[in-house]
C-alpha cells in the first residue's frame, strides 16, 4: 500500500538522502540541487512550495515536491524513488498526487524541466498529459527538455 505525506521536521534528511542517490547514479549534484536538499524548509517550504514523501509498507520510498514558480504554476521537482522500491508503482502515486495538489491550489500548469535520457520516466509523464514545450530558462545543467501540463478542472 502506497500513502503520501507531508514533509515534517522527522522526514526532512530523506529529500536529500533520496535525490543525492537518484542524481549521483544518473547525473551530478548541482549547486541548487545543494540549496533546495540540504534547507528545504528555506528553500521551498517557505518560498510557498511543498515536499511529500511516498511510503510503502510504511517505509520511505520516494519523495517529490512543488516548487511555486507563481501564483498559477509550481515545478515538479525533487522527484526520486528508492531503488528498492522501483517498479511498484510509486511513481504513478507521486504523480497522480502532485497534479490533485496543484489543481487544489488552484495553479494552471505543472512544469518540470527534464533530461531525456531517462525514457521511462517520460513515458510516464507523457500518460499524464504533459508534453514538451520551449526550454525557456533553468538553472539545471542536466535538463535538455521542459514538459508542461495544463491543468483543468478534471485533472
Amino acid at each position: 500500500m502506497i500513502r503520501i505525506e507531508a514533509y515534517t521536521e522527522a522526514t526532512k534528511d530523506h529529500i536529500r538522502e533520496l535525490n543525492y542517490e537518484w542524481l549521483k547514479k544518473y547525473f551530478s549534484v548541482e549547486p541548487n540541487d545543494v540549496l533546495q536538499l540540504n534547507d528545504p524548509q528555506q528553500y521551498i517550504l517557505d518560498k510557498g512550495g511543498y515536499v511529500f514523501y511516498a511510503f510503502y509498507d510504511d517505509k520511505i520510498a520516494g519523495n517529490f515536491s512543488l516548487l511555486k514558480i507563481d501564483d498559477k504554476t509550481f515545478e515538479l521537482g525533487k522527484m526520486a524513488t528508492n531503488a528498492a522500491f522501483q517498479g511498484k508503482g510509486i511513481g504513478n502515486a507521486m504523480l497522480k498526487f502532485c497534479l490533485e495538489k496543484a489543481r487544489q491550489l488552484g495553479a494552471q500548469k505543472r512544469s518540470f524541466f527534464f533530461p531525456t535520457k531517462l525514457k521511462s520516466a517520460i513515458h510516464l509523464y507523457e500518460k499524464y498529459g504533459f508534453q514538451q514545450v520551449p526550454m525557456g530558462e533553468t538553472h539545471y545543467v542536466r535538463s535538455d527538455i521542459k514538459m508542461e501540463k495544463r491543468l483543468t478542472a478534471n485533472d
